[in-house]
């Protein structure tokens, strides 16, 4: 599987500047559009530690209290509920608790950093270490654009997203459900979306886990693709376990889990908190309340297979407690999230962020923006190895927007490129670009810039809108206007990745004959 020198006046800067200008409106959008090999996989500046080595220890012995007196609740998996048992758990019908730091003990097995494979294995990703892996949104069941406005989401609309976020270089990974494909019945949407992430894309993807037999489908077609020897020794899906907060497994959920764990894949462990709903409302809590849930699923991965990748994950954030509106990208969210990741990193496993570029605003505006970015740096800046919802999401996650996701992959490839530090060295410095010119003169022929100037500086995938009159003349158009030319683009200019066509057969026959198995579920 597998550049003559020229006149350096700053006026004819000036002027060499505007015919550049419009040079590039006629190209069009970066090439860095379409290029599908992911490229800043790591982060060369140092983390932010929020919380002192007393106050860490201060939350783990409240989760521990926490699991002791509370408990968790495995609803209806007598299997799981056995092997607490054995392990020295306390059983009462469902509810399962366990004695201060057993349940932290049962997770020293999992890997402290692992490889998730791809089937072009120069995307694969490493999670752990200083690794950052970027993904699309998640799970939205509508999707909005500038031209037909916000609809359910299709299937068409699904693999439109699998495209956009492999032709990137900034987005590490395919995803999972990037949209419900509501136009697909419910029981077999499945089988659709998986078979789009393995033959439209060949980076990294999510399985399914709404039911313990779509996950057995995951596993077969992936097999189809690695072999299920490959597969034994390495991880290559990622199925992302849900906890119903507070303190609850359901069954799907639990089956889920043990199925990927067995199989060896990769399982992440996603406790979802709102402070005043699913937990209390200070940011401590949240945040001790989630690594509470968080370790008792990473125990049971390691009681079903020892050593079996996982990632502590999280979905949080704040309700506006007046009228009970979920809220994102505040201050309070954001600091959970930055006490996660050292709590992660004390548990010694890779972290998954709360965060992304995530929202309650209905539409791609400055407020969407800065909601967006502000949990986006708390994200990166705290250590978290992988960033969900990275890109496209509105409205509380319920609308996946086209636009949005453009301009959102836009700022991770600048935030990106700001984790890469700065580098000190005599090429940095340049003195000879000071002996080539004289004082009050420019840089912009010096032999440094022009062996420079293509990788000096991040370029945006959105297009320059140059002077305030050139760009009146071209219509005014805000940076959403520019994000919908450039989607559209990107998707014109797709290219799939190669895959055997006995392979691809193989896969759309299974899809095929499964669908073929059951009757069509709407709900």
């Amino acid at each position: 599987m597998n550049v003559a020198q020229g006149d350096t006046s700053n006026f004819s800067a000036r002027t060499k500047g505007k015919q550049r200008h419009k040079g590039r409106q006629k190209r069009g959008v970066s090439v860095q559009a379409y290029n599908p090999t992911p490229i800043y996989r790591q982060r060369l500046i140092p983390t932010y530690d929020l919380l002192e080595e007393s106050e860490l220890v201060e939350m783990e012995k409240h989760a521990d209290w926490l699991l002791e007196n509370v408990g968790m609740e495995f609803r209806g998996d007598e299997v799981a509920k056995e092997l607490f048992r054995d392990a020295g758990a306390t059983i009462d019908y469902n509810l399962v608790r366990f004695e201060a730091g057993l349940a932290r003990d049962l997770c020293k097995t999992a890997p402290t950093e692992f490889d998730l494979h791809a089937r072009n294995p120069a995307h694969t990703v490493h999670l752990g270490g200083n690794s950052i892996v970027f993904m699309p949104g998640y799970g939205s069941p509508f999707v909005t654009d500038l031209d037909q406005g916000r609809r359910y989401a299709t299937l068409e609309d699904f693999r439109n997203f699998v495209k956009l976020s492999y032709a990137t270089p900034y987005l590490h990974h395919s995803g999972g459900t990037v949209v419900e494909p509501v136009d697909i019945p419910v029981n077999k949407r499945h089988l659709d979306m998986t078979l789009a992430h393995l033959c439209l894309s060949s980076k990294p993807f999510m399985g399914a886990v709404t039911a313990p037999e779509r996950a057995r489908d995951t596993l077969t077609m992936a097999e189809m693709v690695f072999g299920k020897e490959f597969m034994q020794a390495n991880a290559v899906i990622q199925g992302n376990i849900n906890i119903n907060s507070p303190f609850v497994f359901d069954h799907t959920m639990s089956a889920s889990l043990r199925i990927y764990a067995q199989a060896n894949q990769c399982v992440c462990v996603s406790p979802a908190i709102f402070g005043g709903a699913m937990g209390p409302v200070t940011p401590a809590a949240i945040a001790a309340q989630t690594y509470a849930e968080a370790i008792a699923g990473i125990a049971l991965t390691q009681l079903v297979r020892p050593g079996c990748p996982v990632v502590f994950g999280s979905f949080h954030s704040t309700m506006n407690l007046r009228t009970g509106s979920l809220t994102f990208g505040t201050p309070e969210a954001n600091l959970v999230t930055m006490a996660l990741s050292q709590l992660g990193k004390r548990l010694g496993v890779p972290t998954r962020s709360g965060g992304g570029q995530i929202t309650a605003a209905n539409t791609a505006d400055a407020l969407a923006q800065a909601d967006s970015t502000n949990a986006m740096w708390s994200t990166v800046l705290s250590g978290t190895h992988q960033v969900w919802h990275a890109a496209g999401w509105l409205e509380g996650g319920l609308t996946m927007s086209y636009e949005k996701f453009i301009l959102d992959v836009d700022n991770c490839g600048s935030i990106l490129r700001m984790l890469q530090g700065m580098r000190v060295a005599p090429d940095d410095l340049s003195k000879e670009s000071y002996l080539e010119i004289s004082p009050g003169q420019n840089f912009l022929s010096t032999s440094h810039t022009l062996a420079h100037y293509t990788t000096a500086n991040y370029e945006s995938l959105i297009p320059d809108t140059g002077p305030y009159e050139t760009w009146k003349e071209n219509g005014g158009l805000t940076a959403t206007d520019l994000a919908n030319r450039v989607w559209k683009e990107m998707i014109a200019h797709y290219k799939p990745p190669e895959i055997k066509e006995t392979i691809k057969t193989q896969l759309e026959e299974f899809v095929t004959l499964r669908k073929s198995e059951m009757p069509d579920e709407w709900y």
